[in-house]
């Protein structure tokens, strides 16, 4: 196994996890979209007992039933995503990552929110909500 190394905006906060990931996708969730400030973040899932902190400790918020987020509280960085219909699982967004061209996206995923202004020009899969 490799070891994948991240970290949030300002270095507060610094992660190891082992790779690679389990699956990557982008998802244009609202949910997604008002915690990034963005119209898309594009995900990688791991294994939740390879992940750990090395520098710092992320501030928890519960943004939807069932769902932690983990961000950096200093500089605002979204970093991490669990969900309990998925245990054992942690999402990381992709440009956390030391090297954010490392995952292997497959999928765009709840597509029924994203903004009529973005096109997707790519031949990966399109679900208007999760993969069933």
């Amino acid at each position: 196994m490799s070891i994948v190394s991240g970290r949030c905006f300002c270095n507060s906060i610094q992660f190891e996890v082992e790779g690679p990931e389990k699956f990557a996708c982008f998802c244009y969730c609202e949910s997604c979209q008002r915690a990034a400030g963005a119209p898309v973040v594009a995900w990688s899932t791991y294994e939740k007992t390879s992940f750990r902190l090395t520098l710092g400790e992320l501030q928890w918020h519960h943004s939807s039933p069932g769902v932690t987020r983990g961000h950096c509280s200093n500089c605002g960085s979204p970093i991490t995503y669990e969900n309990a219909k998925r245990p054992g699982e942690i999402d990381i967004t992709v440009n956390t990552l030391d090297d954010p061209n490392g995952p292997t996206l497959c999928a765009h995923i709840w597509t029924e929110d994203k903004k009529a202004w973005m096109t997707i020009c790519d031949d990966l899969p399109v679900y208007e909500k999760n993969i069933a």
